[in-house]
């Protein structure tokens, strides 16, 4: 039983839709966890300074265009609860990136089993 070209070239075409929509999605996400991963060593540069200086040390953090004073315990919090919604994120970037790549190998295998099938 055969598959008519014009649906066959449909489907080839709807698949690697897909592949080209997948392909471009892993570099958006890609690119995503590389500035996520930028902004938490940021953060994470900034608390290691931080916990270096002496407890009684006033911390100004920047606001717009002004500088507001902020508790040292305050900022540590901050730093943390940054740094561990970055890694959350991260860590689903990381999920959608692999469901991403699985899903453009599929497409890419299934077009070469139609073009295979179709040379015998």
């Amino acid at each position: 039983m055969s598959i008519p070209n014009e649906a066959l070239q449909k489907l080839v075409q709807e698949i690697q839709s897909q592949a080209v929509q997948a392909q471009q999605q892993i570099n958006v996400v890609r690119s995503q966890i590389s500035s996520k991963q930028r902004d938490m060593r940021m953060l994470q540069l900034t608390s290691e300074e931080i916990s270096t200086l002496p407890n009684d040390t006033k911390i100004y953090e920047g606001v717009g265009k002004m500088f507001v004073f902020s508790p040292m315990i305050d900022v540590s919090k901050r730093l943390k609860t940054e740094t561990s919604d970055l890694t959350k994120d991260v860590d689903n970037l990381g999920k959608r990136l692999l469901y991403l790549e699985t899903t453009h190998k599929n497409s890419r295998e299934h077009i070469d089993q139609i073009f295979q099938s179709g040379r015998s």
